[in-house]
């Protein structure tokens, strides 16, 4: 996994300086309370982030996987990682990143 540990933000007294990575093209991220990705894209396409919705529908179709996109060239996002994607057989969150050059980012937990 390239995205790490999650890194935890602390208060205003020593502030936090974040590590970034090169994401994987699909990253598992073990989820917890208050947890985001901090995304900063300088390719010149967009990444759009696709996470994996493990369950299905009442009616039993596919769910439908919630997507982010982060712009161009300077897009910079905060992307809250809902727990309620998490695959119950994994314990994981799956995210696939559509680009990762030039793609840096960090797991956050505030």
């Amino acid at each position: 996994m390239a995205l790490g540990v999650v890194q935890q933000i602390v208060g205003p007294a020593t502030g936090t300086t974040q590590t970034y990575a090169v994401p994987l093209a699909t990253e598992q991220i073990v989820p917890d309370d208050d947890l985001f990705l901090h995304v900063k894209n300088a390719n010149g396409s967009a990444c759009v982030l696709t996470f994996t919705d493990p369950g299905a529908t009442p009616a039993g179709s596919a769910a439908t996987n919630p997507t982010a996109s982060v712009p161009a060239t300077t897009g910079d996002k905060m992307i809250a990682v809902p727990r309620a994607l998490m695959n119950p057989s994994t314990g994981t969150i799956q995210v696939a990143f559509s680009v990762q050059t030039s793609v840096s980012v960090a797991l956050l937990r505030m």
